[in-house]
């Protein structure tokens, strides 16, 4: 029992409650009022300005269920089209929101939350609250109210000894509520899902446009790895196998009337042949690293935190032979978290853990570093985001001032067969 998660469970269950009652009974009122003045005109006004209101707090409900009960809920609202000004205008935003579905499940949800939600809320609240009453009874405050015949909960309270049999109750109900009230924040969270996620079909479309950007961003990546490889080659390769050529040439005629310089331009030449081979491996490992084909992801990212500077360790539990481009997916995106942890984190030591369990592969990668990582700052959290978006996985990162930094790659993904892995 973690007597901290329930403390922090019941003060939320308590906040949950109050905003149910001061957020969502005020805004439903609110809300049935302005639909009901459509009709004579002023709802047109209304309308939109306490739909924004009730959006929006439908959206801070769907932030704490996350961050309070673990239970992610995607924003189902389209993005709106141009209205036309003035009059017309106000007309047209009205008739889009009310014609909206997700309107309507934000204005049921402002029905079940004073009721059901007030209800899970206060019960949260209540069981430690409650307990701890019976601890001040039997300190002596039962004693102004035994005219009263006060009762707590079924124990009549008229003596020090019923007194300390409400203490023994209220016990009972602070380990209750130290047990059970983090449940009962997350029957909170999941009560919220139920009403404000996206119906089925508005979850379908927004499925659709992630593929859509997704596939974009795939494309775009791809075109900008063939762009680099086409600049390596020119600049690097394709450079040195020139000059070698026009070396060679010039050995031709060298060879009869100064053998000595001949030798000397072959060593030269040697030279750049050994670097222009140097640079083609380079090229090919970073299209798809020879380890990573033969040895598979787990193998391919111990020598990644081989190669790093800073000291790395390595976890690695149930994970074999993935698909080669959910491999090579996840090895780019861990390769660029430790470039940016040695570029940015100051950090003395990293930790990366990797898992596949219930078809999903994860990979956690930690530093002790200064922390305030961000994806709006710069292009390389962002570019493994676009990276993983191609294969619908997801990088979640958090990351406090201070530190320390946690980045999490998920990327639905199955194992491969033995038979596909001797193969692969």
């Amino acid at each position: 029992m973690n007597v901290r998660a329930g403390l922090t469970a019941s003060v939320r269950g308590l906040a949950l409650a109050l905003l149910s009652m001061a957020f969502s009974l005020v805004l439903f009122c609110l809300s049935v009022v302005s639909i009901a003045l459509v009709v004579v005109g002023l709802g047109v006004v209304t309308t939109p300005w306490i739909m924004r209101a009730v959006r929006a707090n439908a959206t801070f409900r769907r932030g704490l269920a996350g961050e309070w009960s673990g239970v992610e809920i995607p924003v189902p609202y389209r993005t709106p089209p141009r209205f036309e000004s003035g009059p017309v205008g106000m007309l047209q935003r009205c008739q889009w929101l009310l014609k909206d579905p997700a309107t309507w499940r934000d204005l049921l949800w402002l029905i079940v939350d004073p009721i059901a939600g007030f209800l899970l809320g206060i019960f949260a609240a209540a069981l430690i609250a409650y307990g701890a009453w019976g601890f001040v009874l039997a300190a002596g405050v039962w004693r102004p109210m035994r005219d009263v015949g006060y009762w707590y909960g079924f124990i009549p309270v008229d003596s020090q000894l019923t007194a300390f049999t409400a203490a023994g109750l209220g016990a009972f109900l602070i380990v209750a509520g130290l047990r059970y009230d983090p449940a009962l924040v997350r029957a909170h969270g999941l009560l919220t899902k139920t009403f404000l996620a996206p119906s089925q079909e508005r979850a379908l479309e927004l499925r659709i446009e992630r593929l859509t950007e997704s596939r974009a961003d795939a494309v775009d990546v791809s075109a900008a790895e063939l762009r680099r490889i086409e600049r390596d080659l020119h600049d690097g390769a394709q450079a040195r196998l020139v000059a070698m050529g026009m070396s060679l040439g010039t050995i031709e005629h060298l060879v009869r009337t100064d053998p000595d310089k001949a030798v000397q331009m072959l060593a030269e030449t040697r030279k750049f042949s050994a670097e222009a081979l140097d640079e083609l491996r380079n090229l090919v490992r970073g299209i798809h690293p020879p380890v990573l084909a033969e040895r598979g992801l787990g193998d391919a990212v111990r020598a990644l935190a081989l190669r790093s500077h800073i000291k790395t360790e390595v976890g690695i539990e149930s994970v074999g032979r993935l698909p080669a481009p959910v491999e090579a997916a996840a090895y780019f995106a861990v390769s660029e978290m430790l470039t940016n942890v040695a570029k940015h984190a100051e950090a003395q030591r990293i930790w990366i853990d990797m898992r596949h369990e219930d078809g999903m592969l994860r990979i956690t990668v930690t530093d002790d570093g200064k922390g305030g990582a961000d994806p709006k700052r710069g292009t390389g959290l962002t570019g493994i985001e676009r990276r993983l978006s191609a294969f619908d996985g997801i990088l979640a990162l958090n990351s406090p001032p201070g530190g320390p930094t946690t980045a999490t790659i998920e990327l639905p993904c199955e194992l491969l067969a033995e038979e596909t892995q001797q193969a692969h």
